[in-house]
């Protein structure tokens, strides 16, 4: 499942958070849940370092933040919600979304799991995010896309600017006059 979406939300308010925290990166738990992704391309290639795949990630509450108000935007019941500063030089390799900690707050639930990917500034020369087919550059603060755990991505920062998206994950409700694709 996918589609476009739009958060009109405080953008500035995820931006200007202090990311002071150590940097993190994906791939010690893509090394080991996506290798049947890594099977097709010969393995998981030793390149990808925490040196080149470092993000910062905060996390935010429902007292932090109106989670009401951007899941009634988004048609998503909303789970988590986190922004990612993507630093110049650094990539999340080819992956899909496992929904970790949804499945961990409702192990037995089996509605339909998704993750808004909004893009927190306007597009900045060498940033993109690439999904099945598809490279998405040029965007506006407040675009973004909805997928579920079958759509394939990458995110990569080969600029100069620091790139913020928001991640908010949770339940489909509706599709909110968007048509999936």
């Amino acid at each position: 499942m996918y589609r476009k979406c739009f958060l009109d939300y405080d953008h500035n308010f995820f931006v200007e958070q202090e990311y002071k925290q150590e940097p993190t990166s994906c791939i010690k738990h893509q090394i080991n849940e996506l290798d049947d992704i890594h099977k097709k391309y010969g393995g998981f290639p030793e390149t990808y370092t925490f040196a080149n795949t470092k993000i910062h990630q905060l996390w935010y509450t429902k007292e932090q933040i109106d989670f009401d108000a951007i899941g009634k935007q988004l048609g998503v019941e909303v789970v988590t919600v986190s922004s990612i500063k993507q630093p110049p030089g650094q990539v999340v390799p080819l992956h899909r979304d496992t929904f970790f900690q949804i499945k961990k707050k409702f192990p037995n639930d089996k509605r339909l799991k998704v993750r808004a990917n909004i893009y927190l500034q306007d597009w900045k020369m060498g940033q993109f995010i690439q999904y099945d087919d598809n490279v998405d550059v040029k965007w506006k603060a407040g675009d973004g896309h909805i997928w579920d755990s079958n759509v394939l991505h990458v995110s990569a920062n080969a600029g100069f600017n620091d790139k913020y998206t928001l991640q908010v994950s949770g339940f489909l409700l509706y599709s909110n006059s968007y048509s999936f694709i």
